[in-house]
C-alpha cells in the first residue's frame, strides 16, 4: 500500500526537501507535504502581518492546486516550454539566480516583515534601519517576481481547463 512512506523521517517532521534527499526518503507524498507545510506556515504568518495577508495565502494555495493538478509531483521540472522569465525562475528546481531571488522573496519576506514589526531585526540582530529597508525592498521585489510566475501558472491552468472543455463539446 505504500503507507510506510508516512513514516519517512522528513514526512514525520514535515520537511521533504534536503533531508529527504539526504536520507534517500524522497516521495510524492513528501513533495506534496512539503508544499502544504510551507503554504500553511506562510499563510499563518501573512495573516498575522497584514489585514490582507489571507490574499497572499489564497494565491499560493491556488497555484499549488493548479500545479499539482496539471503537472503532478514533477511540477518543478515541467516548465521547459514556458516563457523565458518563467524558465529563468523555475529551471533546475529554482536553482538559478532568479529562482533563488524568487524563493527568498517567497519564504523570507514574511519572516523579515515579522522580525521588523517585532523589533527583532534591530534589537537582536542589530541591523541598522537602512539595511532592514534594503533587505525588505529586495525581498519584496523577489516576491513580486514570484507573483508574476504564480499568475502565469494560474492563467495557464485556466487555459488548460477551458481548452479541455472545448474538446469535450466537440465530441
Amino acid at each position: 500500500m505504500g503507507r510506510h512512506i508516512l513514516l519517512y523521517w522528513p514526512n514525520i517532521i514535515g520537511v521533504d526537501g534536503w533531508l529527504a534527499r539526504r536520507l534517500g526518503q524522497v516521495s510524492r507524498f513528501g513533495a506534496w507535504l512539503d508544499v502544504v507545510v510551507d503554504n500553511l506556515g506562510r499563510g499563518m504568518l501573512w495573516s498575522r502581518l497584514v489585514e490582507w495577508g489571507w490574499m497572499v495565502s489564497a494565491v499560493e494555495w491556488c497555484v499549488f492546486v493548479c500545479n499539482h493538478n496539471t503537472r503532478g509531483d514533477h511540477w518543478k521540472n515541467s516548465f521547459s516550454s514556458s516563457p523565458w522569465l518563467i524558465r529563468a525562475i523555475m529551471d533546475n528546481g529554482f536553482r538559478t539566480p532568479l529562482g533563488l531571488w524568487v524563493v527568498s522573496g517567497l519564504h523570507c519576506l514574511p519572516l523579515c516583515l515579522y522580525g521588523s514589526q517585532k523589533g527583532l531585526l534591530s534589537q537582536w540582530m542589530y541591523l541598522p534601519l537602512w539595511m532592514q529597508n534594503l533587505v525588505t525592498v529586495l525581498l519584496a521585489a523577489g516576491r513580486l517576481l514570484a507573483l508574476s510566475a504564480e499568475m502565469w501558472c494560474i492563467r495557464t491552468h485556466i487555459e488548460y481547463l477551458t481548452s479541455e472543455e472545448k474538446d469535450d463539446k466537440k465530441s
